[in-house]
C-alpha cells in the first residue's frame, strides 16, 4: 500500500533495479578513485569507464547467475549513494562473499556503509551463509578501518587484480555470524 504523505526515510538500503545501473557505474568510479589514489598510477584511475561498470551491474542487477548473488543500493533520501554486490564464495557453501560495497566519496562516513554491510549479513543469514568475506585493496587504510571496526578481520588470503592497466593487490576478511 502506498504512503498517501509523500514522505521517505531519509537514509536507506534496498534491492537494486536496473534503473539504478547508471549511477552504480558511477558511484563504482568515483568510489575507486578516491580509495585507490595513491595506492595505483593516477593514469590508471582516469582509465576507469563508468560505462563498463554500468554494463556490468546492469547484467548482475537483471540476471544474477544464482538466487544467492544479490545487489543492494544505498539511498540518501531518494538519491542512490552506494551500493553492495553478494555472491556465494567459491568453494563453500557456509561463506558469503560481498564482492563489493562502495559508497560515493560525497556521501562517506555518513553510516551508507554500514547500512549496506549490515544488510548484506542479514541477507546472507537468511540464505543459511555462517561465514562473511570481503576484500580490502592493500594500503586502503580507511576499508581496513573500516571492516576492523565491523567485527571482521584479515584471514591470510591474498589475490590480485587488473584495474586499469595497474595491479592491485587485495587481502581478504571474515567474520562468522
Amino acid at each position: 500500500m502506498a504512503h498517501q504523505h509523500g514522505l521517505q526515510a531519509d537514509v536507506s538500503v534496498r534491492p537494486s533495479v536496473t534503473g539504478d545501473a547508471a549511477t552504480l557505474g558511477l558511484v563504482h568510479v568515483q568510489a575507486w578513485r578516491a580509495s585507490l589514489a595513491g595506492l595505483v598510477p593516477p593514469s590508471a584511475l582516469d582509465e576507469l569507464d563508468p560505462e563498463t561498470f554500468t554494463a556490468a551491474w546492469r547484467a548482475a542487477i537483471a540476471e544474477p547467475p544464482s538466487a544467492k548473488h544479490r545487489m543492494l543500493t544505498a539511498c540518501a533520501g531518494p538519491q542512490v549513494v552506494g551500493f553492495a554486490a553478494l555472491a556465494p564464495a567459491p568453494q563453500t557453501r557456509e561463506t558469503g562473499e560481498i564482492v563489493a560495497l562502495e559508497v560515493h566519496p560525497e556521501h562517506a562516513r555518513a553510516g551508507h556503509g554500514s547500512r549496506l554491510l549490515a544488510a548484506c549479513t542479514d541477507i546472507l543469514r537468511s540464505t543459511g551463509a555462517t561465514h562473511v568475506r570481503a576484500w580490502a585493496v592493500e594500503g586502503d587504510e580507511a576499508r581496513a578501518a573500516f571492516l576492523t571496526s565491523a567485527g571482521l578481520e584479515p584471514i591470510g588470503v591474498r589475490r590480485v587484480l587488473e584495474v586499469a592497466g595497474a595491479t592491485v593487490y587485495e587481502t581478504a576478511w571474515s567474520a562468522v555470524f
